[in-house]
């Protein structure tokens, strides 16, 4: 068991490495991106499937609360909280456009969609950011793969090149938190 954990660190600690020489530059920009979404008077709004999901809410709750510092609330929403809006549309629609339905009604060309798939490819997500880029939004995407329909979709993409979802989704939360506090240090100057 002991290898196992060992490993594991190990592999994370790979990955780790090889996200910060390939996606520093990226991250500043993710935070610029939002920054000016923000000065424009725009939204953010998030989306991904299931840990991804989590994530999406995980970021509104720093954004709308606070991160580390005392400020404003900022205009930040998980498309992936509101289960009465999400299952109408699945029932009524298809579960493939519950993020696109949000989209349409929310999006707007001051805003931002941060799509979070961690195949790159999951349709309800590459779905959504289409109809955002369409409607003049960015879209800031982050992948688990390299060279993925959402990248191709996004004005930005941060891809982690893992092995596995768990994987890219941990090195995933280092890269918003690290988002996070960028805006953050803006909102507060």
């Amino acid at each position: 068991m002991k290898n196992i954990v060992l490993d594991t660190i190990e592999k994370h600690r790979k990955l780790l490495a090889k996200f910060e020489g390939n996606c520093v530059e990226n991250l500043v920009t993710a935070a610029e991106m939002i920054n000016n979404c923000l000065k424009q008077g725009g939204a953010i709004y998030i989306c991904g499937n299931g840990g991804s999901a989590a994530d999406a809410q995980h970021i509104a709750g720093e954004l709308v609360g606070r991160f580390m510092r005392e400020r404003k609330a900022l205009p930040v929403v998980a498309l992936t909280t509101d289960t009465s809006v999400m299952t109408a549309i699945a029932n009524d629609y298809s579960f493939d456009d519950i993020f696109t339905r949000q989209v349409e009604a929310l999006v707007g060309s001051d805003d931002l969609l941060w799509a979070f798939s961690t195949s790159g490819k999951s349709l309800n997500v590459t779905k959504a950011a289409q109809l955002a880029k369409e409607k003049g939004a960015k879209v800031l995407a982050f992948t688990g793969k390299l060279s993925t329909q959402l990248e191709d979709i996004s004005d930005l993409c941060i891809s982690v090149d893992a092995e596995n979802s768990y994987s890219a989704q941990e090195i995933h939360q280092i890269a918003y938190h690290i988002i996070c506090d960028l805006v953050e240090r803006n909102v507060c100057q």
